[in-house]
């Protein structure tokens, strides 16, 4: 039986985490290399950090910070925000990010995609999608989620594992921040469209949101999640020990 992964989420503006509701009202958590080394310590299985306005501000994610947050993580780091050609890639990864998350880098240029499978390998790449429902169609939204891009999303996550992703990330805006539990329906459309691991973000407000994710999408991969882990509503470790006693096997 495959291993379900926990994995926290850093949304880092001005080199502070920052965490809001459907993309929106974003308020100060606190330092991303603090929450980097509790979750690591903590029994996180991966950690995904994101420079949220760095696509928006048309810039390189601050490489100072993203270095000090690495130096304190001992498990593998997911970084993405402003990546729109190889040398994106290269310098995160110098920085200590084990996989790099491309988003509206790859909506201007898929062929990033494959290019980046090719020098890096596919399990370096990781597609990042934003998902809105708009007029009952699932719409792709870039720069942090300020722009409709009008891709119909589904079709645009298949094409982004044609080309080599290695991962998908799925972030429901609909679900984002409300916590009333992950965007099922969007999520089991995109486990039937797709053969790559699946990480299901946005929504996620207590240890049984989780729970259900595993137990309705079983291909789903990983719970990806920020409010519910920042603001102490339950460790990674406690959440494990539920879903391990609900019979989901998880990493303890």
């Amino acid at each position: 039986m495959i291993t379900k992964r926990i994995i926290p989420c850093l949304d880092v503006r001005e080199g502070r985490v920052v965490k809001g509701v459907n993309f929106a009202g974003l308020a100060d958590v606190s330092s991303p290399v603090e929450l980097a080394r509790l979750y690591s310590d903590g029994g996180a299985d991966e950690l995904v950090f994101y420079d949220i306005t760095a696509s928006h501000e048309q810039r390189g994610i601050f490489t100072e910070i993203l270095a000090r947050t690495a130096e304190n993580v001992f498990i593998p780091l997911t970084v993405g925000g402003g990546i729109s050609a190889l040398g994106d890639f290269d310098r995160v990864l110098r920085c200590g990010a084990d996989k790099v998350s491309v988003n509206s880098g790859a909506i201007g240029r898929p062929e990033i995609i494959g290019e980046a499978a090719r020098r890096y390998g596919n399990q370096c790449v990781v597609l990042s999608v934003d998902v809105k429902r708009v007029d009952g169609a699932y719409h792709v939204f870039q720069n942090g989620g300020r722009i409709d891009t009008g891709l119909e999303a589904i079709e645009w996550m298949r094409r982004g594992a044609g080309e080599g992703a290695g991962e998908l990330v799925v972030n429901s805006m609909d679900t984002d921040g409300v916590k009333r539990g992950f965007d099922i329906e969007l999520l089991r459309a995109v486990c039937g469209a797709v053969s790559i691991p699946v990480i299901a973000s946005g929504g996620a407000g207590r240890a049984e949101d989780f729970a259900e994710l595993f137990r309705e999408l079983p291909d789903v991969d990983a719970g990806l999640a920020a409010s519910i882990f920042h603001f102490g509503e339950v460790t990674v470790t406690d959440l494990k020990r539920i879903l391990r006693a609900e019979g989901i096997n998880v990493r303890l």
